[in-house]
Protein backbone atom coordinates (compact mmCIF):
# COMPACT_ATOMS: atom_id res chain seq x y z
CA UNK A 1 0.00 0.00 0.00
CA UNK A 2 1.12 3.02 -0.83
CA UNK A 3 1.48 5.82 1.91
CA UNK A 4 -0.38 9.30 1.61
CA UNK A 5 1.27 12.13 0.20
CA UNK A 6 0.53 14.75 1.83
CA UNK A 7 1.69 12.24 5.13
CA UNK A 8 4.81 11.80 3.04
CA UNK A 9 5.70 15.56 2.90
CA UNK A 10 4.12 16.15 6.30
CA UNK A 11 1.38 18.65 5.08
CA UNK A 12 -2.33 19.26 4.80
CA UNK A 13 -4.47 19.01 2.01
CA UNK A 14 -4.68 22.89 2.52
CA UNK A 15 -1.42 23.21 1.82
CA UNK A 16 -0.66 26.06 -0.61
CA UNK A 17 1.97 25.69 -3.91
CA UNK A 18 4.85 27.14 -1.34
CA UNK A 19 3.84 25.42 1.11
CA UNK A 20 4.55 21.91 -0.28
CA UNK A 21 7.44 23.13 -2.21
CA UNK A 22 9.07 23.62 1.32
CA UNK A 23 8.13 20.89 2.88
CA UNK A 24 9.51 18.98 -0.20
CA UNK A 25 12.64 20.27 0.37
CA UNK A 26 13.12 19.78 3.85
CA UNK A 27 12.53 15.81 3.45
CA UNK A 28 14.43 15.76 0.26
CA UNK A 29 17.84 17.12 2.23
CA UNK A 30 17.21 14.76 5.35
CA UNK A 31 16.65 11.44 3.30
CA UNK A 32 19.35 12.73 0.18
CA UNK A 33 21.66 9.59 -0.82
CA UNK A 34 24.70 12.17 -0.50
CA UNK A 35 24.00 12.31 2.89
CA UNK A 36 23.19 8.84 3.44
CA UNK A 37 25.26 6.77 1.58
CA UNK A 38 25.05 3.29 1.24
CA UNK A 39 21.35 3.45 2.70
CA UNK A 40 18.35 1.97 0.59
CA UNK A 41 16.21 2.88 3.24
CA UNK A 42 16.81 7.04 2.73
CA UNK A 43 16.63 6.70 -0.83
CA UNK A 44 13.45 4.67 -0.78
CA UNK A 45 12.05 7.59 1.04
CA UNK A 46 13.89 10.04 -1.19
CA UNK A 47 11.99 8.66 -4.04
CA UNK A 48 9.02 8.39 -2.14
CA UNK A 49 9.07 12.12 -1.87
CA UNK A 50 9.94 13.04 -4.92
CA UNK A 51 6.68 11.04 -6.11
CA UNK A 52 4.48 13.08 -3.64
CA UNK A 53 5.50 16.10 -4.82
CA UNK A 54 5.63 15.40 -8.23
CA UNK A 55 1.15 14.93 -7.44
CA UNK A 56 1.03 18.06 -5.04
CA UNK A 57 2.77 20.32 -7.26
CA UNK A 58 0.52 19.81 -10.27
CA UNK A 59 -2.68 20.97 -9.77
CA UNK A 60 -4.21 18.93 -12.19
CA UNK A 61 -2.83 15.48 -10.53
CA UNK A 62 -3.81 17.03 -6.96
CA UNK A 63 -7.25 17.34 -7.89
CA UNK A 64 -7.60 13.62 -9.30
CA UNK A 65 -5.33 12.39 -6.22
CA UNK A 66 -7.54 14.47 -3.58
CA UNK A 67 -10.91 13.20 -5.10
CA UNK A 68 -10.10 9.39 -5.79
CA UNK A 69 -6.42 8.66 -3.75
CA UNK A 70 -4.10 6.54 -5.55
CA UNK A 71 -6.27 5.20 -7.96
CA UNK A 72 -6.70 8.39 -9.47
CA UNK A 73 -3.47 8.43 -11.04
CA UNK A 74 -3.65 5.33 -12.78
CA UNK A 75 -4.90 4.31 -16.29
CA UNK A 76 -4.86 8.03 -17.33
CA UNK A 77 -3.13 7.59 -20.55
CA UNK A 78 -0.23 9.19 -19.61
CA UNK A 79 -1.50 11.62 -17.54
CA UNK A 80 -1.21 10.26 -13.68
CA UNK A 81 1.93 9.89 -11.93
CA UNK A 82 5.20 9.08 -13.96
CA UNK A 83 7.53 8.39 -11.17
CA UNK A 84 7.00 4.47 -11.68
CA UNK A 85 9.72 4.59 -14.85
CA UNK A 86 11.84 7.62 -12.53
CA UNK A 87 15.28 6.77 -11.54
CA UNK A 88 17.48 8.92 -9.58
CA UNK A 89 18.74 11.17 -12.67
CA UNK A 90 15.26 11.98 -13.25
CA UNK A 91 14.67 12.95 -9.72
CA UNK A 92 17.32 15.46 -10.12
CA UNK A 93 16.47 16.71 -12.86
CA UNK A 94 13.45 18.26 -11.33
CA UNK A 95 15.05 19.64 -8.50
CA UNK A 96 16.03 22.75 -10.09
CA UNK A 97 12.12 24.26 -9.67
CA UNK A 98 12.56 23.39 -5.93
CA UNK A 99 16.04 24.15 -5.44
CA UNK A 100 16.75 26.91 -7.96
CA UNK A 101 19.64 26.73 -10.43
CA UNK A 102 21.62 24.11 -9.74
CA UNK A 103 19.49 21.64 -9.08
CA UNK A 104 20.05 19.51 -5.80
CA UNK A 105 21.72 21.43 -2.96
CA UNK A 106 23.86 18.17 -2.49
CA UNK A 107 25.44 19.41 -5.87
CA UNK A 108 26.75 22.46 -4.05
CA UNK A 109 27.39 21.48 -0.35
CA UNK A 110 28.98 17.91 -1.11
CA UNK A 111 30.68 18.20 -4.20
CA UNK A 112 27.71 16.63 -6.74
CA UNK A 113 25.07 14.17 -6.23
CA UNK A 114 25.52 10.26 -6.62
CA UNK A 115 22.56 10.27 -8.80
CA UNK A 116 23.69 13.39 -10.84
CA UNK A 117 27.17 12.42 -11.41
CA UNK A 118 26.53 11.67 -14.76
CA UNK A 119 27.30 14.33 -17.56
CA UNK A 120 23.94 16.41 -18.65
CA UNK A 121 23.43 15.25 -22.24
CA UNK A 122 21.37 19.05 -22.66
CA UNK A 123 18.85 21.06 -22.17
CA UNK A 124 15.34 19.67 -22.12
CA UNK A 125 12.79 20.37 -24.80
CA UNK A 126 9.75 22.55 -24.33
CA UNK A 127 6.61 21.01 -23.60
CA UNK A 128 3.62 20.99 -26.61
CA UNK A 129 -0.23 21.52 -26.09
CA UNK A 130 -2.91 20.23 -28.39
CA UNK A 131 -6.65 20.00 -28.37
CA UNK A 132 -8.62 16.99 -29.13
CA UNK A 133 -12.27 16.88 -29.57
CA UNK A 134 -14.15 13.94 -29.09
CA UNK A 135 -17.71 13.02 -29.54
CA UNK A 136 -19.94 10.97 -26.89
CA UNK A 137 -19.19 7.45 -28.99
CA UNK A 138 -15.53 7.68 -28.73
CA UNK A 139 -15.69 8.84 -24.97
CA UNK A 140 -18.48 5.98 -24.24
CA UNK A 141 -15.85 3.66 -25.63
CA UNK A 142 -12.20 4.87 -25.29
CA UNK A 143 -10.73 5.88 -28.78
CA UNK A 144 -7.07 6.19 -29.90
CA UNK A 145 -6.35 9.11 -32.42
CA UNK A 146 -3.66 9.78 -34.46
CA UNK A 147 -2.89 13.57 -34.53
CA UNK A 148 -0.09 14.96 -36.64
CA UNK A 149 2.15 17.45 -34.61
CA UNK A 150 4.42 19.73 -35.72
CA UNK A 151 7.50 19.98 -33.61
CA UNK A 152 10.96 20.56 -33.21
CA UNK A 153 12.85 16.60 -33.47
CA UNK A 154 16.55 15.64 -33.54
CA UNK A 155 18.24 16.25 -36.49
CA UNK A 156 18.71 13.51 -39.12
CA UNK A 157 21.70 14.61 -40.53
CA UNK A 158 23.61 14.98 -37.12
CA UNK A 159 21.85 12.80 -35.20
CA UNK A 160 20.59 15.73 -32.69
CA UNK A 161 24.57 15.95 -31.99
CA UNK A 162 24.75 19.87 -33.84
CA UNK A 163 27.79 19.07 -35.46
CA UNK A 164 29.82 18.88 -38.86
CA UNK A 165 30.67 15.58 -38.20
CA UNK A 166 32.39 13.21 -35.31
CA UNK A 167 36.05 15.55 -36.04
CA UNK A 168 34.30 18.29 -34.93
CA UNK A 169 33.32 17.63 -31.84
CA UNK A 170 35.93 18.26 -29.09
CA UNK A 171 36.14 17.97 -25.20
CA UNK A 172 35.30 21.10 -23.34
CA UNK A 173 38.35 22.80 -22.12
CA UNK A 174 36.57 24.18 -19.17
CA UNK A 175 35.49 21.11 -18.07
CA UNK A 176 37.72 18.30 -19.27
CA UNK A 177 34.74 16.06 -20.61
CA UNK A 178 33.20 16.19 -16.87
CA UNK A 179 30.50 18.30 -17.48
CA UNK A 180 30.77 20.09 -13.85
CA UNK A 181 33.45 22.33 -12.79
CA UNK A 182 34.39 23.09 -9.11
CA UNK A 183 34.22 25.92 -6.93
CA UNK A 184 34.37 27.52 -3.46
CA UNK A 185 31.24 29.76 -2.24
CA UNK A 186 30.08 30.69 0.80
CA UNK A 187 26.99 28.63 2.82
CA UNK A 188 25.70 28.77 5.99
CA UNK A 189 27.80 25.81 6.75
CA UNK A 190 30.53 27.20 5.88
CA UNK A 191 32.95 27.66 3.04
CA UNK A 192 32.89 24.83 0.78
CA UNK A 193 33.63 23.16 -2.52
CA UNK A 194 30.71 23.19 -4.83
CA UNK A 195 30.04 21.29 -7.96
CA UNK A 196 28.41 23.22 -10.76
CA UNK A 197 27.48 22.34 -14.47
CA UNK A 198 29.87 24.01 -16.54
CA UNK A 199 29.38 27.16 -17.88
CA UNK A 200 30.89 26.83 -21.35
CA UNK A 201 29.36 23.15 -22.40
CA UNK A 202 25.98 23.36 -20.56
CA UNK A 203 27.02 20.19 -18.85
CA UNK A 204 27.49 18.57 -21.93
CA UNK A 205 30.92 17.97 -21.26
CA UNK A 206 31.78 18.45 -25.23
CA UNK A 207 32.51 21.61 -27.70
CA UNK A 208 31.35 22.10 -31.52
CA UNK A 209 34.06 23.26 -33.66
CA UNK A 210 32.39 23.70 -36.68
CA UNK A 211 28.21 23.23 -36.51
CA UNK A 212 25.85 21.15 -38.85
CA UNK A 213 24.82 22.78 -41.57
CA UNK A 214 21.10 21.91 -41.71
CA UNK A 215 20.54 22.36 -37.98
CA UNK A 216 23.20 25.29 -37.67
CA UNK A 217 24.27 23.22 -34.32
CA UNK A 218 21.31 23.35 -32.67
CA UNK A 219 21.05 19.32 -33.31
CA UNK A 220 17.23 20.11 -34.09
CA UNK A 221 14.86 20.77 -37.04
CA UNK A 222 11.28 20.96 -37.38
CA UNK A 223 9.23 18.50 -38.64
CA UNK A 224 5.79 16.87 -38.32
CA UNK A 225 5.17 13.40 -36.40
CA UNK A 226 2.11 11.41 -36.46
CA UNK A 227 1.86 10.46 -32.83
CA UNK A 228 -0.92 8.28 -31.85
CA UNK A 229 -2.63 8.98 -28.77
CA UNK A 230 -4.67 6.61 -26.88
CA UNK A 231 -7.79 8.19 -24.79
CA UNK A 232 -9.18 6.20 -21.79
CA UNK A 233 -12.83 5.88 -21.95
CA UNK A 234 -15.49 8.59 -19.45
CA UNK A 235 -12.84 11.35 -19.98
CA UNK A 236 -14.26 14.89 -19.65
CA UNK A 237 -14.59 18.73 -21.15
CA UNK A 238 -11.05 20.32 -20.38
CA UNK A 239 -9.60 17.40 -18.70
CA UNK A 240 -5.84 16.99 -19.08
CA UNK A 241 -4.01 14.63 -20.35
CA UNK A 242 0.13 14.01 -20.73
CA UNK A 243 2.76 11.71 -23.02
CA UNK A 244 5.72 12.17 -21.53
CA UNK A 245 9.06 12.57 -24.17
CA UNK A 246 6.46 13.30 -26.94
CA UNK A 247 6.93 17.45 -27.03
CA UNK A 248 9.79 19.24 -28.89
CA UNK A 249 13.18 17.54 -29.15
CA UNK A 250 15.79 18.87 -26.33
CA UNK A 251 18.74 20.67 -27.48
CA UNK A 252 22.13 19.25 -27.93
CA UNK A 253 20.42 15.74 -26.98
CA UNK A 254 18.67 16.59 -24.40
CA UNK A 255 15.11 14.58 -22.85
CA UNK A 256 12.27 16.01 -24.97
CA UNK A 257 9.51 17.48 -23.47
CA UNK A 258 6.08 16.38 -23.08
CA UNK A 259 2.92 16.56 -24.84
CA UNK A 260 -0.20 17.77 -23.40
CA UNK A 261 -3.54 16.55 -24.46
CA UNK A 262 -6.79 18.96 -23.77
CA UNK A 263 -9.84 17.05 -23.97
CA UNK A 264 -13.12 18.70 -25.86
CA UNK A 265 -16.47 17.12 -25.55
CA UNK A 266 -18.27 17.96 -28.71
CA UNK A 267 -21.90 18.77 -28.71
CA UNK A 268 -24.15 16.16 -29.31
CA UNK A 269 -27.19 16.48 -31.84
CA UNK A 270 -29.32 14.13 -29.47
CA UNK A 271 -28.07 13.33 -25.69
CA UNK A 272 -26.93 16.43 -23.26
CA UNK A 273 -23.83 14.82 -20.65
CA UNK A 274 -24.50 15.10 -16.71
CA UNK A 275 -21.22 13.60 -14.83
CA UNK A 276 -21.82 10.10 -16.19
CA UNK A 277 -24.96 10.12 -17.16
CA UNK A 278 -26.77 10.82 -20.37
CA UNK A 279 -29.88 12.70 -20.59
CA UNK A 280 -32.44 12.34 -23.94
CA UNK A 281 -35.36 13.98 -24.89
CA UNK A 282 -38.30 11.78 -25.85
CA UNK A 283 -41.11 13.67 -27.82
CA UNK A 284 -44.22 11.68 -27.40
CA UNK A 285 -47.82 12.52 -28.94
CA UNK A 286 -50.42 13.07 -26.27
CA UNK A 287 -52.09 9.92 -27.00
CA UNK A 288 -49.19 7.63 -26.73
CA UNK A 289 -48.42 9.24 -23.21
CA UNK A 290 -52.25 8.50 -22.02
CA UNK A 291 -53.00 5.12 -23.85
CA UNK A 292 -49.25 3.41 -23.53
CA UNK A 293 -46.76 2.57 -26.50
CA UNK A 294 -43.40 0.74 -27.14
CA UNK A 295 -41.01 2.79 -28.41
CA UNK A 296 -37.52 2.68 -29.78
CA UNK A 297 -34.65 5.68 -28.51
CA UNK A 298 -30.95 5.82 -29.04
CA UNK A 299 -28.42 5.24 -27.25
CA UNK A 300 -24.49 5.40 -27.24
CA UNK A 301 -24.91 2.14 -27.99
CA UNK A 302 -27.29 1.26 -30.45
CA UNK A 303 -31.09 1.68 -30.18
CA UNK A 304 -33.44 -0.19 -27.42
CA UNK A 305 -37.23 -0.59 -26.77
CA UNK A 306 -38.67 1.35 -23.88
CA UNK A 307 -42.01 0.84 -22.54
CA UNK A 308 -44.43 3.66 -22.07
CA UNK A 309 -47.12 2.71 -19.31
CA UNK A 310 -50.58 4.05 -19.88
CA UNK A 311 -51.03 7.88 -18.05
CA UNK A 312 -47.16 8.96 -18.26
CA UNK A 313 -46.86 12.54 -17.61
CA UNK A 314 -44.70 15.04 -19.00
CA UNK A 315 -41.30 15.36 -17.39
CA UNK A 316 -41.67 11.64 -16.06
CA UNK A 317 -37.67 10.40 -16.16
CA UNK A 318 -36.90 6.89 -17.24
CA UNK A 319 -33.60 5.22 -16.35
CA UNK A 320 -31.71 3.06 -18.83
CA UNK A 321 -28.95 1.26 -16.01
CA UNK A 322 -25.39 1.50 -17.28
CA UNK A 323 -26.31 3.29 -20.82
CA UNK A 324 -24.01 6.39 -19.69
CA UNK A 325 -21.00 7.02 -19.78
CA UNK A 326 -17.65 4.99 -17.67
CA UNK A 327 -15.37 6.42 -15.11
CA UNK A 328 -12.16 7.43 -16.13
CA UNK A 329 -10.97 5.56 -12.94
CA UNK A 330 -13.08 2.96 -13.97
CA UNK A 331 -15.04 2.54 -11.14
CA UNK A 332 -18.38 1.87 -12.98
CA UNK A 333 -20.86 3.15 -15.27
CA UNK A 334 -23.37 5.43 -15.30
CA UNK A 335 -26.96 5.60 -16.73
CA UNK A 336 -29.34 7.29 -19.63
CA UNK A 337 -31.82 9.15 -18.41
CA UNK A 338 -35.26 9.72 -20.91
CA UNK A 339 -36.98 12.70 -20.08
CA UNK A 340 -40.50 12.14 -21.73
CA UNK A 341 -42.01 15.44 -23.35
CA UNK A 342 -45.37 15.48 -25.10
CA UNK A 343 -45.74 17.08 -28.13
CA UNK A 344 -47.90 19.86 -28.30
CA UNK A 345 -49.29 20.37 -32.36
CA UNK A 346 -49.17 24.02 -33.36
CA UNK A 347 -51.60 24.28 -36.48
CA UNK A 348 -54.70 22.18 -35.82
CA UNK A 349 -56.92 21.09 -38.85
CA UNK A 350 -60.48 22.07 -38.32
CA UNK A 351 -61.25 18.32 -37.12
CA UNK A 352 -58.44 18.41 -35.04
CA UNK A 353 -59.89 21.34 -33.38
CA UNK A 354 -63.16 19.81 -32.95
CA UNK A 355 -61.97 16.72 -31.31
CA UNK A 356 -59.95 18.82 -28.59
CA UNK A 357 -62.78 21.13 -28.13
CA UNK A 358 -64.87 17.93 -26.85
CA UNK A 359 -62.15 16.16 -25.25
CA UNK A 360 -61.43 19.05 -22.24
CA UNK A 361 -64.77 19.29 -21.87
CA UNK A 362 -64.65 15.22 -20.04
CA UNK A 363 -63.55 15.24 -16.78
CA UNK A 364 -61.25 13.11 -17.33
CA UNK A 365 -59.35 15.27 -19.10
CA UNK A 366 -58.98 17.81 -15.86
CA UNK A 367 -56.28 18.01 -14.36
CA UNK A 368 -56.02 16.18 -11.23
CA UNK A 369 -52.97 15.64 -9.41
CA UNK A 370 -52.58 13.23 -6.70
CA UNK A 371 -50.03 12.91 -3.82
CA UNK A 372 -47.83 10.51 -5.95
CA UNK A 373 -47.40 13.64 -8.69
CA UNK A 374 -43.95 14.37 -8.13
CA UNK A 375 -42.20 18.07 -8.86
CA UNK A 376 -39.80 18.53 -11.29
CA UNK A 377 -37.17 18.72 -8.73
CA UNK A 378 -37.97 15.84 -6.71
CA UNK A 379 -38.04 13.86 -9.50
CA UNK A 380 -34.85 14.93 -10.75
CA UNK A 381 -32.90 14.39 -6.96
CA UNK A 382 -34.48 10.85 -6.52
CA UNK A 383 -32.73 10.26 -10.20
CA UNK A 384 -29.59 12.37 -9.52
CA UNK A 385 -29.00 10.96 -5.85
Amino acid sequence: MKRDYYEILGVDKQADEGTIKKAYRKVAMEFHPDRNPDNKAAEDKFKEAAEAYEVLSDANKKAKYDRYGHAGLENMGGGGFSGGGMNMEDIFSHFGDVFGEGGSPFESFFGGSQGGSKNRSGQKGSNLRIKVALTLEEIESGVTKKIKVKKQVSCKTCNGSGAKDKNSVTTCSTCQGSGYVRQVKNTFLGQMQTTVVCPKCNGAGKSITAPCGTCRGDGRTTDEELIEIAIPAGVQDGMQLSMRGKGNAGQAGGPAGDLLINIEEKQHEQFSRDGMNVIYDLFLNFADTALGTNVEVPTLSGKVKVKIPPGTQAGKLFRLKGKGLPSVQQYGKGDQLINVNIWTPKNLTPEETQLLEKMKSLSNFNPKPGDGEKGFFERMKEYFN
